[in-house]
């Protein structure tokens, strides 16, 4: 192996047997992991599909809940707490004594643990994070078509896929 950028043949990639050594073989070589780089770009777009999903449903659930005080020692400006209204709202009551009629819902800042959620997030962030392990090992081996096709392969599945990854609400006003 090279430790600067060349175009060489009969560098190893990640494992042993997979040793590309004629033209043909590091063009699919080129091929695999530029689809490689693209499938990183579409777990981006997936985990902040599902990421969305998820936080709509955390939110949706923290609105059911119960407040902690009963509805008759709602804070002075008549609106209940936690029905949409900012915690700062919420906060600035007539009275500095009201500050113990909040629900917990209106002061959780951290959605609660939901395993329907929590865990199907995180492996879908272990793969992403594998695949981005397994590019970062690619480009070390500093062969340039390599480094070429992961540049590539990223840009045209931010191409295809950045636009899901981003979601509304991201965008920056034109």
């Amino acid at each position: 192996m090279n430790a600067w950028l060349h175009f060489g043949k009969s560098d190893y990639l990640l494992f042993e047997t997979w040793r590309p050594s004629s033209n043909g073989a590091i063009a699919g070589t080129c091929t695999a992991i530029f689809a490689l780089a693209i499938f990183d770009r579409s777990l981006a777009a997936l985990r902040r599909t599902r990421e969305d999903h998820w936080r709509t449903r955390a939110l949706a659930s923290l609105s059911k809940q119960p407040a902690c005080t009963p509805a008759s020692s709602a804070p002075a400006r008549g609106k209940a707490v936690g029905t949409g209204e900012s915690v700062g709202e919420a906060l600035s009551t007539d009275s500095p004594h009201d500050t113990k009629n909040i629900s917990r819902t209106a002061l959780r800042s951290i959605p609660p643990f939901a395993p329907s959620h929590d865990i199907p997030r995180g492996i879908i962030h272990a793969i992403q994070m594998a695949f981005s392990y397994i590019l970062m090992l690619i480009v070390m081996t500093f062969n340039a078509a390599y480094i070429i096709s992961i540049i590539l392969g990223l840009g045209v599945g931010e191409v295809l896929f950045g636009r899901i990854a981003h979601g509304p609400g991201t965008h920056l006003a034109h």
